[in-house]
């Protein structure tokens, strides 16, 4: 089993998990900024160990199986439960954001086993991909200082219920490709490093 690991794209999508992990202790440790500065890591993992799969010579088939079923456990960690975990922490474990945590993992492992099934038809995506999470989260946290505190909970929690609906929802989402990947990159980065300096600040 831990073969599988040995895989360059499976080993990248572990890193990504592992990472996401190390978020949530943040979160939970009272440092959520650092956590998102963290997770955004998790999130160009996500980006890379598809472009790596691909570029992998002789794969075997059940490794890709294997990379499939383990980037949508990773995906539900990272775009799932680190927003939900962070969100109740931010929230102070109010009703408010323990519902809206729980609809948004509801909505995320939903809309992962529906792609695990059905795919992509068309190369196009049925649904808001899980991953939007992610960077959702950390705009908010980049706006933070500019929001009213008493008022920043409510608002994390409706964007993510908003989100959430936008998972399970009949859309048609193109996706990421060619020139997105530099943009996911560079804003991945420098929000990571925007997040961390102010922790370190």
């Amino acid at each position: 089993m831990l073969r599988q690991l040995a895989d360059p794209a499976n080993a990248i999508t572990g890193a990504g998990l592992a990472l996401s992990v190390v978020g949530i202790s943040f979160a939970l440790a009272g440092h959520p900024e650092a956590g998102v500065a963290v997770t955004l890591w998790a999130l160009l993992a996500d980006h890379l160990d598809g472009v790596v799969a691909k570029r992998t010579l002789g794969r075997a088939p059940e490794t890709g199986e294997v990379g499939k079923n383990l980037d949508s456990l990773a995906d539900l960690v990272s775009a799932g439960i680190f927003p939900a975990v962070t969100l109740i922490v931010v929230g102070q474990g109010s009703l408010l954001s323990i519902l809206a945590a729980a609809t948004l993992v509801l909505a995320s492992a939903l809309r992962l086993s529906y792609f695990n099934v059905f795919g992509s038809p068309g190369g196009r995506f049925v649904g808001v991909p899980t991953t939007y999470a992610v960077p959702l989260t950390a705009v908010l946290f980049l706006l933070r200082p500019v929001i009213a505190e008493q008022i920043f909970p409510s608002l994390f929690a409706a964007a993510l219920v908003a989100l959430a609906l936008l998972h399970i929802a009949p859309l048609s989402v193109p996706k990421t490709q060619g020139a997105m990947y530099v943009v996911v990159t560079a804003f991945c980065v420098a929000s990571s490093l925007l997040l961390a300096s102010r922790t370190l600040g």
